[in-house]
């Protein structure tokens, strides 16, 4: 069977030495997490990294339960019974109505330069076609595909099958939260910091959607997702009076508990250049320091216009690395 026909799983089509085949849930995670740390080395992946690091067969198996219909978006590349490589597909809605089909793959680096990746992405591209035109989605869905910097055989063959880079976001880390400098500034009268209890969690959510009202390349975020993933121990607000203002939502990483994220930070237009920013983020990490967290982590999109890279790197957060997007039309 070809890469191309029926499902798209078999032997691939110029090795025949090669099965593609679907994921078989639980049997699958121990060798998906192997390639992934046999990846780590060659593609300089940063396994702390809250964007994409080098996860176990735990967050493996998280990961795939929250795909549709894992065995059809997800296929293993097999070679004499082991695990070489694999590639999984997602979807979602953007904020100005885009439909972006994003394929991620990995195999392993003594396994490439023998168009196996080409062949990885033909399966995904394949697949995403028939996944458009069963959602309808033809007019408005383009393929999506991410790449570290650092990962240069994936960029060689993503800029050779046509994707071109539409933008990167860049991960920062604060190595040391016991070195965290003071506040000093004075916040305007009648604002005040705070913890964020359920009654305020509308307006958290509501204030990080805004925030997101004219940035390119966003998705969409309803309430219900939202809740779905709250975990407010370390979330902080700010209050102009009794309207939210700005909100800083920071977490705990489960599977790393020395580790806290940044994972919003966002300050209302009307209440930007009054300090407010600084003192959520420094809040928020005060926090993340108290409940065991010893570095932190953000990312930021490397376009952001409110120049919120400034303030990391005033508070001592430097740059990890750098992950770019990338896109190509889909021909349906």
């Amino acid at each position: 069977m070809g890469v191309n026909s029926g499902s798209g799983h078999g032997s691939l089509g110029r090795l025949p030495s090669y099965l593609f085949r679907p994921y078989r849930g639980k049997e699958d995670h121990g060798a998906m997490a192997a390639v992934r740390l046999g990846c780590a080395g060659r593609d300089g992946l940063d396994a702390r990294s809250v964007v994409e690091g080098v996860p176990t067969a735990a967050e493996i198996a998280e990961a795939s339960a929250k795909l549709a219909d894992p065995s059809e978006n997800q296929a293993l590349v097999e070679r004499n019974g082991d695990i070489v490589g694999y590639v999984t597909i997602r979807w979602w809605q953007e904020r100005d109505g885009t439909w972006l089909y994003l394929h991620r793959g990995y195999l392993l680096p003594e396994h490439r330069g023998a168009g196996i990746g080409s062949d990885m992405v033909n399966w995904a591209e394949s697949r995403i076609r028939r996944l458009v035109q069963q959602h309808r989605t033809a007019r408005t869905a383009v393929f999506g595909a991410n790449a570290m910097v650092s990962e240069e055989d994936s960029t060689e063959l993503l800029l050779e099958l046509g994707y071109r880079r539409v933008f990167s976001l860049v991960e920062l880390e604060l190595a040391d939260l016991r070195r965290l400098p003071e506040h000093n500034g004075q916040l305007p009268v009648g604002i005040r910091v705070g913890a964020v209890d359920p009654t305020s969690y509308h307006a958290a959510w509501k204030t990080v959607v805004d925030s997101y009202a004219n940035v390119a390349f966003t998705e969409k975020w309803t309430f219900e997702s939202f809740l779905a993933a709250a975990d407010p121990t370390c979330w902080r607000a700010a209050w102009d009076e009794d309207r939210m203002a700005g909100v800083a939502l920071c977490s705990i990483r489960r599977h790393d508990p020395t580790v806290g994220e940044v994972e919003e930070l966002s300050v209302r237009e009307e209440s930007r250049r009054l300090g407010l920013g600084r003192a959520l983020l420094l809040d928020g990490l005060r926090s993340l320091r108290e409940h065991g967290a010893e570095t932190a982590r953000l990312y930021t999109g490397t376009a952001n216009p409110h120049r919120s890279y400034d303030l990391y790197e005033s508070v001592g957060f430097r740059r990890q690395n750098e992950y770019v997007r990338y896109r190509k039309p889909i021909d349906v």
